[in-house]
Order: C-alpha cells, then structure tokens, then sequence
C-alpha cells in the first residue's frame, strides 16, 4: 500500500511540474489515445519501472536497518531471504494494468489541449531532462526526508512494542460512584 502511494506521489509530481506548463485549456475531452501518446512521451512504463526498483531497494535498506534495531540476532540468511520476498513482490508488479487504470482518472482531470500542452512540455528538451532527473530527485528526496521518516517510525514501532509487551499493560482505572456520607 505504501509503495502504491509512493509511486501515485511520483507520477502526480511529475504530472504537476507539467501542468504548471500548460497553456489555457479547452474543454474538449482527451481520448484514451491522447493520453497514450502523453504516456509515451513521458516514458512513464520505463519511469514506473525505475521507481519501483528504486523503492525496492530503500525498503530493503529499510527494512534491514529496523530489522537489525528490533533484532540484533538476525542471520544474514534471514535478511537476505527478506530481500528477495521483497523483490518477489515486484518483479510480478502489474504496470501495465496499472497503466491502464489511470487512462480515464488522466482523462477525468485533463483536456485535450492539457494533455497536448504537457506532450509539447515533456517534447522538449527542459521536459525530457526534468524526465531524466525526476528519479534521482525522487530518491535524492526521499533519502533527505528518511531522518525524520525513520524518527517517526521508530516512535511508532516503540509504542506498539509498549503496547504488546507482556507486563506493560496498565489496568484502567475503575470509575466508580463517590461514596456518600451521611
């Protein structure tokens, strides 16, 4: 699910930065072909692609770093069969199908001229290297954010550590009537 949202947060970052290009719109709708053709031009297969190895990857250092905190003791055969149960789970990963299910959410959000707009954008040459960097500066972002990511996950995983240890649960306190005098 969060891999999901990572790459949703990608693809609309890049779709913003191409929006924000765009010249006044019409209200012809865009066709499932049009917004193929914006597909294309993006590289957007290639791009979801490299995200997700990317994300991949951050997980499985992620995931290592947690692993290794919570468990001192883990084998590096421990680790490394977690590293490929991670990529088992996307090497099967449907793009394709994922594609294909953004076709009418672009064409709910963009016209005809908005989608021709951000295909002449991503045409030129600022378009293409904005292409080119966006998963270095998606990465890049991600590595300068992951202090804090890493503080909040750890909070996070102490309090449920808290939580479900044995011994630590308090037991809440009883609300009873005040006990009147005469």
């Amino acid at each position: 699910m969060k891999v999901r949202l990572l790459i949703a947060a990608c693809l609309a970052f890049v779709t913003g930065a191409a929006l924000a290009q765009q010249a006044p719109t019409s209200d012809a709708p865009a066709t499932k072909e049009d917004i193929l053709k914006l597909f294309d031009v993006m590289h957007n297969r290639d791009e979801v692609q490299k995200v997700l190895e990317q994300v991949v990857q951050q997980m499985q250092t992620m995931n290592r770093e947690q692993m290794k905190k919570r468990n001192p003791s883990i084998t590096n055969e421990e680790l490394a069969r977690m590293d490929r149960d991670s990529q088992e789970i996307f090497k099967n990963f449907p793009i394709d199908e994922m594609m294909n299910d953004m076709i009418p959410v672009y064409a709910r959000h963009l016209t005809k001229s908005d989608v021709d707009a951000m295909i002449s954008f991503y045409s030129s040459p600022t378009g293409q290297k904005l292409l080119r960097e966006m998963p270095t500066i998606m990465s890049e972002s991600i590595q300068a954010a992951y202090p804090h990511m890493q503080a909040r996950l750890d909070e996070i995983l102490k309090r449920m550590d808290e939580r479900n240890s044995p011994g630590t649960h308090k037991k809440a306190p009883v609300n009873r009537p005040p006990v009147q005098k005469d």
